[in-house]
């Protein structure tokens, strides 16, 4: 096996300096060299050449082997460096380019350092002091490559990673096979064959990864992430605690002494059990973690561009924008990259319903969203909700009785963000989970908080406008009706004055003839102007009382039922406290709406049973269904009406007379799924006996 070590160097070398040679052709062929990018990585596949080429003869650590693989290093670092100056979105922080003048400078000492062990005689302890120092500036290369290469792979955005992903792990493929290689010579004091003969090899397998990763982004282009991963900070500790250890080894060593080795496994045992106590612990990594972002690196965010961008979003929406209530969200969304999100306001009844959603259609958003403690909780609070820790129970501050079920069970939830508004909360934006998963830092939560107090002011603003747009809809409505009532005042007149004159002239045949076509005129005149208003405009009406619902659905539908197919399903003995009236025109407005909803003749189905303290009265359909928006924008807004020449006022009706009988109108409806409106009342409790189905019919 020892002799066969050696010609596996050469080989391995050897086919590694070819592969890499035609590699540098290729690629310069190919793509010439358009770019700084470009240049550097051709030079670096060159030098990487002449590196293998001069290391086959080697069988130890030779002075022009070494030579080449400080070049060799130098390229590839070179070529890392203009792809990060090359990206395109955010500059990246001082301490990044401090790590590649740090690297640049280790290179440079290493020749020196390596001519220093060549030239000193092997049993002088100088030379054993310059060995060891040679083999701790690779090691610290190794190191701090490694966290260049992590940095540069995680500061690149996300949709720009697949073009550097191939590159970047070959490289730290290559340079951890350095990092094991040195670190083995300096613990042991001995070239370790195995691995300086199989570099070669290793270098030869990752040749066709570079090919690949030239296939892919032949221009080398690179888009920046606006975040500055924190986890090169964390790489670099590792490595800077690694070296320390080695280095406070190797002081100790060169000093001397009978216990040595003692004082060496000592000090490496108290540090690490210092390290297993103290960096496990919370409180060390939050204030670290802070500290560091803080001062040693620039914010996430570049807040200007952050909020002329939110400006823009909501202020200024352009043609292909969204409705306004979209563009909230993805305001919101935009910044943290979040996928899509979700918007929750308050109605009149003070529950939350799902205003819009935005690129988020897989979220299963029940009627009833919340629970009775989640508009108190974020009202009172503001606390911006990490549905991770909620889910994990680490959230101190959350009141798990204010997180409704679904937002648990949907994995996308990401965040819950309050817009509170005056002491009023003015909606929930629920965003969904980045394509690049992490969690809420310190910037993050001041970022949703401001951005959130902005986002409620705009929520707070549109509600106002729409409460003033409908009072000018009523003032609209009272004008329309004294005109309306003016006309009906002439058409009185013109009665009257018809009437007068038909004591006189009742008996002349042209008067007679006059008179049916006067009639007819204001027969039709008032047709027309009771078509201008409501079917129903009621100001009084009868006192809830006991009734059979029953009775009143079937009186409701019978007119109905002659022109269409209504198929009911009613249980006898059902009372509730209600006027038959309103309950008979709540009824006639939704199997009217949903006989014009559904075209294909299939029938309508009425239910009635006990719901609780309730009567509930359901009317399905199958015909084409509202979407989410409709129902929370236009179903119960006066004067919001789909159908040529409607009012817009039926549902609106429907659900005011709901109210003044202490009850409720809910909806459930999809697009092409048909709707469910049901009707709830107080109930009276019915005797268990007459509980008995007395009608199944269409």
């Amino acid at each position: 096996m020892t002799a066969i070590l050696p010609m596996i160097g050469i080989v391995g070398h050897g086919a590694a300096a070819f592969a890499y040679a035609a590699l540098a052709i290729w690629v310069f062929h190919k793509y010439g060299t358009q770019n700084r990018q470009q240049i550097l990585l051709i030079t670096a596949l060159g030098l990487t050449a002449l590196w293998a080429g001069a290391a086959a003869p080697a069988y130890s650590f030779k002075i022009a082997p070494l030579a080449m693989e400080t070049l060799r290093n130098a390229g590839w670092l070179g070529f890392m460096y203009f792809l990060l100056r090359s990206g395109e979105g955010r500059k990246q922080p001082r301490t990044i380019n401090v790590i590649y003048i740090v690297l640049a400078t280790v290179l440079l000492c290493q020749p020196a350092i390596d001519v220093l062990v060549m030239k000193l005689p092997v049993e002088m302890p100088v030379a054993i002091a310059a060995s060891q120092t040679a083999l701790l500036l690779r090691m610290l290369f190794a190191v701090g490559v490694l966290v260049a290469v992590h940095n540069l792979y995680t500061v690149s955005a996300p949709e720009t990673r697949w073009g550097i992903s191939l590159p970047m792990a070959a490289l730290a493929a290559m340079w951890t096979f350095d990092l094991n290689l040195y670190t083995i010579a300096y613990l042991t004091n001995e070239t370790p064959a195995e691995l300086m003969f199989t570099r070669g090899l290793a270098m030869l397998l990752l040749a066709p990864v570079f090919v690949l990763a030239s296939r892919r982004n032949g221009k080398w282009r690179l888009r920046l992430s606006r975040s500055v991963a924190f986890q090169s900070v964390s790489l670099f500790a590792i490595g800077a605690y690694f070296l320390a250890m080695l280095l406070l080894a190797a002081v100790i060593e060169f000093v001397g002494g009978d216990y040595v080795r003692l004082t060496q496994i000592t000090m490496i045992i108290a540090m690490s059990i210092s390290a297993l106590l103290i960096l496990p612990s919370g409180r060390f990594r939050a204030w670290i973690t802070v500290t560091i972002a803080k001062n040693f690196f620039q914010h996430r965010y570049d807040y200007r561009n952050e909020w002329m961008r939110f400006a823009d979003t909501i202020g200024f929406p352009s043609a292909e924008a969204g409705p306004f209530h979209e563009r909230v969200i993805k305001s919101l969304a935009d910044i943290f990259d979040s996928p899509g999100g979700l918007l929750l306001v308050p109605d009149d009844q003070n529950r939350m319903t799902l205003q819009a959603r935005w690129r988020w259609p897989t979220a299963d958003v029940p009627v009833n969203c919340i629970t009775s403690q989640t508009l108190p909780f974020f009202e009172s609070t503001g606390h911006i909700l990490s549905m991770d820790d909620a889910r994990a129970g680490t959230d101190d501050r959350c009141d798990p009785r204010a997180v409704p079920q679904w937002l648990y069970d949907e994995p996308q939830a990401w965040v819950v963000v309050p817009m509170v508004h005056f002491g009023k909360l003015a909606g929930l934006v629920i965003l969904a989970r980045p394509t690049a998963d992490r969690r809420l830092d310190w910037e993050d939560l001041d970022m949703l908080r401001v951005v959130g107090r902005q986002v409620a002011s705009y929520l707070a603003e549109a509600t106002s406008y729409q409460a003033l747009a409908e009072a000018q809809q009523f003032e609209q409505f009272n004008r329309r009706f004294a005109f309306v009532m003016h006309d009906i005042k002439n058409l009185v007149s013109q009665l009257s004055i018809l009437s007068r004159n038909a004591e006189k002239h009742a008996s002349n045949p042209e008067f007679q003839a006059d008179m049916v076509e006067t009639l007819s005129g204001s027969v039709e005149k008032m047709n027309d102007l009771l078509a201008r208003l409501s079917q129903h405009n009621k100001t009084k009406h009868t006192p809830p009382k006991t009734i059979d619902i029953s009775e009143v659905v079937i009186q409701a539908v019978y007119e109905k039922r002659l022109i269409y197919p209504i198929e009911t399903q009613l249980i006898k003995g059902i009372k509730a406290i209600a006027d038959p009236a309103r309950v008979e025109t709540i009824i006639s407005h939704l199997v009217q709406n949903a006989i014009e909803a559904t075209d294909d003749g299939a029938p309508v189905k009425i239910t009635c049973r006990s719901h609780g303290m309730d009567v509930a009265i359901r009317i399905s359909d199958s015909g084409i269904g509202m979407n989410e928006a409709f129902i929370a924008n236009q179903l119960f807004k006066p004067f919001e009406s789909s159908k040529p020449g409607g009012f817009g006022i039926g549902a609106y009706e429907a659900r005011e007379l709901a109210l003044s009988m202490g009850g409720q109108l809910r909806v459930e409806s999809r697009p092409g799924k048909g709707t469910h409106f049901t009707l709830l009342l107080p109930a009276v409790q019915a005797d268990s006996d007459t509980n008995q189905p007395i009608e199944e019919a269409a």
